[in-house]
């Protein structure tokens, strides 16, 4: 596990690619925000969230929980799901707004078109949402 990034994963460095051409400035894994957020933008008040389908347990095509060690698996990717909703909740209240993309979103057999998947990106940082998930 420890070869697992947790930085620079090739959906967020796809994101993170179009965002910038786009004209979108950024941070990223700012460490004094809850959860260390993938991407910070402060202009916008906006926090965005990469998260892998398998480490964040998402009910998609890119999720299986390991036959081997179950209960292990289970325990560690269900904690990381109820973290991820306290660090949400915890940034909302501090008066950020989040948007989670998955990423089933950016690969697989069901993501999104890439101009209908900007759009949406873009279409919520210049909303005023608090929170937001694709898919």
């Amino acid at each position: 596990m420890s070869a697992i990034k947790s930085k620079n994963t090739k959906p967020e460095i796809w994101l993170r690619k179009r965002l910038h051409a786009q004209g979108f400035r950024y941070r990223l894994n700012v460490p004094s925000l809850p959860g260390k957020p993938d991407i910070v933008l402060p202009k916008y008040k906006a926090i965005i969230f990469v998260h892998g389908c398998f480490w964040h347990a998402h009910e998609c095509h890119l999720f299986k929980l390991p036959s081997t060690r179950t209960e292990f698996w289970k325990e560690k990717l269900y904690s990381n799901k109820s973290r991820d909703k306290t660090t949400n909740q915890t940034l909302i209240l501090q008066g950020w707004r989040v948007l989670t993309i998955w990423e089933c979103a950016i690969k697989g057999k069901t993501k999104l078109p890439e101009a209908e998947a900007l759009s949406k990106i873009t279409d919520w940082i210049l909303s005023t949402d608090s929170s937001c998930t694709i898919p």
